[in-house]
């Protein structure tokens, strides 16, 4: 079956397609480090415009910004981040491994690597990555590569009143790199020490906290699905009073069965109004909201739903995977949503040593270019150029026959039915611009 292996296929179609590289290979590689090849990118900026197009651009309540990676040490000390953001780690004696130390609560103490029972005594594990700012040696200042992009947006809250004097509820989003000193990273990209996060910030009446929670964890949800995740490998998570975070008042994950089990995508939390509270009180400046009504300033309440952008392009390239027998072959291709494919259109000549031809192939591709995603190929027989287009998930591809050169037709195939239409060449465009717009 698909799923007993599932893993190690994404993996190898990844590196072999142009996804998703190991990072400094050349080098034997740095763990739990990926780099996104030329198809990778692509899939990874589809998914971040689906995101940004659904919670900015699409909704008027919904500020978008971009903070820096490196913040005032003072911020993650209002945070909490300095104080609290730590692991407990133990490490086998035997295999050397090192784990978090509640990973062993339900293996009898025993290494889950080796099955040692020689297990060292709990220590503390700094989670965040520190470096210094400054040029001279003894004079430079220790700051933090920031573990999540939440704070940036906390103490731009009144840079946003300010500039933009939004009414509640109101909310910011950015996309933006995080990095987090993981003690056991893995399972690909889903957990790395350097990732990329899409997160919302978003401004409520304390009363009406719990409206907004529940409506943002049901749209959230329904945005996986509507970019083609099946709702069967979908769940809400409801954490815990034990599991919840110091900040939040509540917390919902929704979590994706990956082929390593059911894990967090997104996290939806009510942080209360913990955060401008802390930065409130630190910083000196009141991070509060005046109500012109009742002429008075409050700290409103933050929903945060926060997602995780690597781990939605393995979400999405897992559930795409398809392999069915064609006429005693495997076939394998991506049935990724057409708004987050990589590749659009791939024209293809039938034969590549016929100059005419190519140049024909090369004239429609180039004119292709102007209004989709196109790729040129002519470096293998037409069934090897099928299949790789099909294993990157390329919605149509237009070969270009020798009849095309008397007729000026050419055949467009469709990813997932293979069905093949022929469309005359003046008006290739449309017919591609309806497929892509209405399906």
């Amino acid at each position: 079956m698909i799923k007993d292996n599932l893993m190690d296929k994404i993996v190898s179609l990844s590196k072999r397609r142009g996804f998703i590289f190991q990072n400094s290979d050349i080098y034997g590689g740095l763990a739990n480090t990926w780099d996104y090849g030329p198809y990778g990118v692509e899939l990874k900026n589809n998914v971040k415009q689906a995101w940004w197009g659904a919670v900015v651009h699409r909704r008027s309540d919904m500020f978008g910004m971009d903070a820096a990676i490196l913040m005032h040490s003072r911020v993650w000390e209002a945070s909490g981040h300095l104080s609290s953001f730590s692991d407990l780690f133990v490490e086998c004696k035997d295999c050397k491994k090192r784990f978090k130390a509640d990973v062993l609560a339900g293996k009898n103490n025993k290494c889950p690597q080796c099955g040692s029972a020689l297990i060292s005594k709990p220590r503390r594990f700094d989670l965040m990555l520190k470096t210094s700012l400054g040029a001279a040696e003894g004079s430079s200042e220790d700051v933090y590569l920031r573990p999540e992009t939440a704070q940036g947006m906390f103490v731009n809250f009144l840079n946003i009143l300010d500039s933009r004097h939004p009414r509640l509820p109101f909310g910011i989003a950015q996309i933006g790199k995080a990095f987090r000193n993981e003690i056991t990273a893995g399972n690909f990209i889903f957990r790395t020490r350097e990732f990329e996060q899409m997160e919302i910030e978003y401004f409520i009446r304390p009363e009406n906290a719990d409206k907004f929670y529940k409506q943002w964890i049901q749209q959230r949800f329904n945005w996986y699905i509507n970019l083609g995740i099946r709702k069967e490998n979908l769940r809400k998570k409801a954490h815990s009073k034990e599991e919840l975070a110091h900040y939040a008042k509540a917390c919902t994950d929704i979590e994706y069965n990956f082929p390593f089990g059911w894990s967090e995508l997104e996290g939806i939390a009510n942080r209360t109004d913990f955060d401008l509270r802390r930065h409130s009180e630190l910083s000196g400046r009141k991070l509060q909201f005046f109500d012109a009504r009742t002429k008075k300033r409050f700290y409103p309440y933050i929903i945060e739903p926060s997602g995780g952008v690597d781990r939605s392009v393995l979400a999405f390239l897992v559930d795409a995977y398809r392999e069915e027998e064609v006429k005693g072959r495997k076939r394998v291709f991506l049935s990724l949503d057409k708004r987050l494919a990589p590749t659009k259109v791939a024209v293809l000549p039938l034969l590549k040593n016929r100059p005419r031809l190519t140049k024909l192939a090369r004239e429609i591709a180039t004119d292709l270019k102007k209004s989709f995603v196109t790729v040129y190929d002519d470096t293998a027989a037409i069934g090897k150029l099928y299949r790789r287009q099909d294993e990157v998930g390329t919605l149509y591809c237009v070969t270009i026959d020798v009849q095309s050169l008397e007729d000026r037709q050419v055949t467009v195939r469709h990813r997932d039915s293979m069905k093949q239409d022929r469309v005359g060449v003046d008006r290739l465009k449309q017919y591609l611009r309806e497929k892509l717009v209405s399906g």
